[in-house]
């Protein structure tokens, strides 16, 4: 998908409007802010976004779409596991298309195979946008990568951590510098984002790491892409995802991303963590399988500790690695961008 420079937008995150589950919308709140109206929440309604979700500001939490008549996209702000649309929300998603509204989606459940959804959509002529459809059939040959491109890739220790948020902030970090960089993107969130890219979750197994070397061709004449990761390689249930990526995108340089004070794996709380420093060793190990690669820093997600928290635990996890480790929100992503510069000179 590309960006429609008209495009208003209302975030559909009804019942849902917190960090972790409604974590698409907040996103687009944060990095396309200027095509945000609105954010639908009829339990929230009356407040702003920024007071609900700490990002988006002044932008209105509003409880009827004739509130912003504007609009003319409704945007699904959730990314829930399974990724299907709760059965509460399909009048509003109804009621959007019969005011002429496109209808964007990341989920897994496809709205344009929804016959309800693909009837109303033909009698009022709107689109329905499915982020996630996809007929990727590439295999991997390894054939004209090159390595004047350095290549960032976000890794981490588990789901919904901010791997995206790291990857968008190196890039534009790196861009702030005068370097030709870029984000690619790798799920749903990431492309409503940047107008491009691979859901690799959606994608048959056998042509994952495929559809991530095509996304690595195509974009190798910037200086730096920095990649997005996918959950984790130890988690029960994504690993394959997390691997294929890997092995697709061949980093020079990876980095970890955490949310600090999380201790089991999100949603699965009988599953603790592993070690940050057992995960790095993993990882490098998988990686090297394909091609040389290193950690080059850490981003940390500290939005459950005070800044004092969150400034002892970046040094112990410093000290733990021997890596320099930022939150990016809260710290700026420069340490992240000065590790990445460092690559360029050793992977050209």
């Amino acid at each position: 998908m590309s960006h429609d420079s008209s495009r208003r937008i209302v975030i559909l995150t009804e019942g849902h409007s917190e960090p972790i589950t409604a974590k698409t919308g907040v996103c687009v709140l944060r990095y396309r802010p200027e095509e945000v109206v609105a954010v639908y929440d009829t339990h929230q309604a009356g407040r702003t976004v920024g007071e609900v979700l700490g990002v988006g500001g002044d932008t209105p939490v509003i409880g009827q779409l004739a509130a912003a008549p504007e609009a003319n996209t409704l945007l699904v702000g959730i990314a829930p596991s399974g990724g299907k649309i709760p059965v509460a929300w399909r009048p509003v998603v109804l009621e959007a298309i019969r005011r002429g509204m496109n209808i964007l989606s990341g989920l897994h459940d496809f709205m344009s195979d929804d016959p309800e959804f693909a009837a109303a959509a033909r009698q009022h002529g709107v689109k329905l946008i499915d982020v996630r459809k996809n007929d990727e059939k590439d295999v991997p040959n390894r054939k004209g990568i090159r390595d004047d491109c350095i290549r960032i890739h976000t890794v981490g220790n588990d789901c919904s951590i901010g791997k995206m948020v790291v990857s968008v902030e190196i890039a534009r970090g790196l861009q702030a510098r005068g370097r030709d960089a870029k984000f690619v993107a790798t799920g749903q969130t990431g492309i409503m984002i940047e107008g491009d890219g691979c859901p690799i979750d959606r994608v048959v197994s056998d042509f994952v790491s495929g559809a991530v070397e095509k996304l690595v061709l195509a974009n190798q004449h910037h200086e730096f892409m920095v990649i997005e990761g996918q959950a984790c390689l130890t988690h029960p249930r994504y690993s394959g995802v997390t691997l294929s990526l890997l092995h697709g995108c061949m980093p020079h340089g990876m980095v970890m991303c955490y949310e600090a004070g999380r201790t089991h794996v999100h949603g699965m709380e009988h599953i603790p963590l592993k070690p940050l420093d057992e995960l790095v060793r993993i990882y490098e190990t998988m990686a090297n399988l394909q091609g040389p690669s290193r950690f080059i820093g850490v981003g940390m997600n500290s939005r459950k500790f005070n800044a004092q928290q969150a400034e002892e635990e970046r040094e112990r996890v410093s000290r733990l690695l021997g890596l320099p480790v930022c939150d990016v929100i809260r710290d700026g992503p420069d340490a992240l961008v000065e590790a990445a510069l460092a690559l360029a000179p050793v992977a050209v």
